[in-house]
């Protein structure tokens, strides 16, 4: 798309996504880093993540007796 604007990363695990010094989505939960920043995933998945809607269902609230 041409209206995205360039990501400028914020979080220092953001800066060294960026910079390529950590090449693998796997090395961030290797050592439980927070990832804060949702560019960081658009950045090692990219384009083939996408989002689906199965089945929306009513829900009935229950009450505190259980009815």
């Amino acid at each position: 798309k041409e209206d995205q604007k360039e990501w400028v990363p914020v979080t220092k695990l953001g800066r060294l996504v960026r910079e390529g010094k950590i090449d693998k989505l796997e090395s961030i939960y290797l050592f439980s880093l927070p990832i804060k920043e949702f560019e960081i995933i658009d950045f090692f998945i990219g384009p083939s993540l996408n989002d689906e809607v199965l089945k929306i269902m009513p829900v009935q609230k229950q009450t505190r007796a259980g009815q």
